[in-house]
């Protein structure tokens, strides 16, 4: 797969970033990225992951442009976080703005204006989880959405007084030891971390009649459960959309049975699905929610919501020295407002376009593809997939899909795998029609030489 590169000289300097196009200026990684790298691997944890070599100098809307002047459109969003585009000028004005006025004192133990003002801005949102009840909704604020979760599990035991958690298989839930214990989309994340946290089960996604036939039937009693954790629709471990059943059978299963009910929407939520919460497309009221990633844009920030009446832990029982941080709270507020004005209908509007451009490119139904001019012959592909603006295409081995990743970074599109061999799509929601036109253009001609073999050496 050759790349198409554009000469230095033809590059408008003078033009905003965020309204640039993918230009490739020098094969990816250049030589200052390479340079770059081999420098910094010298004092980076060997722990990260660098899916590939990209070194960012500067992003902003859509697009990112790396230390070698390559600009690429990113259809990943750091990994579905900056819901308002990379750097957004409302979210850093009030970014700097509440810098000027104060950056920390800590939520856990003083008063300050913004903290509160975020929880009570969440309280509203949340009825739109249960249109039909007048709740009120009380937050915790974290610095992730690990441990977001980390505070669900604690409030979900002390409330109930019992000990076990129900999660699933696939899913992925943060890498601290209660939401790793959780974790079950990849041994690699749990491997040498043992032994986890005890009384932690998990059943098959997708299949809430598995929790009561592989666990409640053998392994633990329900009167024992304190919650079950589940993605409304499955992140990194692979981009699944559920059958319309299973989240409100698992909601008929918890009351049954006094089980609280814990939606992890740290990667679905914050309009990324075409909805506020994922959760609205199923029309089911969780007792908990967790949410990070988009709700600040970028900025380090976890949210553990759950009903008023459950929130019974007392003062000291949960806390968090820079959990809530004022800067970090006025980047949400600003990132909401955004949200609300447009950009929860755009995710929708634009993800319903993506996701028809890549069915109809790719030949590919909900299921299934048929190799253009052999009718019934299986290609690469195996599903095209999403809601909203978190799209996954499923390929037929975990090699195709690292090699269509690979050529989409070549050739300017910034995308990541997710589950065993699926590709996720998840751009910042002020994704235009031509870029949602050049997502679809690039991926299925990556995907074309992939199915074909028209690959050029990695250099």
């Amino acid at each position: 797969m050759t790349v198409s590169l554009v000469p230095p000289a033809a590059k408008d300097p003078g033009r905003p970033l965020a309204e640039q196009g993918i230009q490739i200026v020098v094969e990816p990684p250049g030589p200052r990225a390479r340079e770059r790298i081999a420098q910094d691997t010298r004092f980076v944890s060997p722990s990260l992951i660098f899916c590939y070599p990209l070194y960012v100098a500067r992003a902003a809307g859509c697009m990112v442009e790396d230390v070698d002047g390559n600009v690429y459109l990113d259809a990943q969003a750091g990994v579905a976080t900056a819901s308002t585009g990379h750097c957004h000028p409302a979210v850093a004005a009030a970014i700097a703005a509440q810098a000027q006025n104060l950056i920390h004192i800590c939520g856990t133990d003083f008063h300050y204006p913004v903290y509160a003002a975020l929880c009570e801005r969440l309280n509203a949102l949340a009825g739109r989880l249960a249109p039909d009840q007048p709740l009120t909704w009380q937050t915790f604020l974290s610095n992730s959405g690990t441990e977001a979760v980390e505070a669900a599990l604690k409030l979900a035991r002390h409330h109930t007084g019992r000990t076990a958690i129900v999660a699933f298989r696939g899913g992925f839930h943060g890498r601290t030891y209660g939401s790793l214990s959780l974790t079950a989309s990849k041994s690699k994340y749990r491997k040498h971390f043992g032994p986890l946290l005890p009384g932690t089960f998990h059943a098959t996604w997708g299949d809430a009649a598995s929790v009561e036939r592989d666990l409640f039937a053998g392994l633990v009693a329900p009167e024992d459960v304190a919650a079950i954790v589940v993605e409304p629709v499955l992140g990194e471990g692979g981009y699944l959309v559920p059958s319309p059943d299973f989240l409100p059978a698992l909601r008929r299963l918890c009351d049954a049975h006094g089980i609280l009910l814990v939606f992890d929407e740290v990667q679905s939520g914050m309009g990324r699905t075409g909805k506020m919460f994922a959760a609205e497309h199923f029309g089911v009221t969780p007792d908990i929610v967790v949410l990070a990633k988009g709700i600040a844009s970028g900025m380090p920030l976890g949210a553990m919501m759950a009903k008023k009446t459950l929130m019974t832990w007392p003062p000291g029982s949960h806390g968090s020295t820079c959990g809530g941080n004022p800067v970090c709270c006025a980047a949400a507020l600003a990132t909401l407002d955004l949200l609300e004005q447009s950009l929860v209908d755009n995710a929708a509007a634009q993800g319903e376009h993506l996701l028809a451009r890549l069915r109809a490119g790719l030949r590919a139904g909900q299921r299934g593809l048929v190799a253009p001019g052999s009718p019934g012959a299986p290609v690469g592909v195996i599903e095209v997939r999403g809601l909203g603006l978190m799209i996954g295409v499923e390929f037929d081995t975990p090699e195709r899909a690292d090699l269509v990743a690979n050529l989409c970074f070549r050739r300017g599109l910034l995308v990541l795998e997710c589950g065993t061999k699926a590709i996720r799509i998840s751009p910042p929601l002020i994704l235009t029609r031509p870029q949602a036109d050049t997502i679809a253009d690039v991926f299925i001609a990556a995907c074309q030489d992939a199915f074909h073999d028209r690959v050029a050496p990695t250099p």
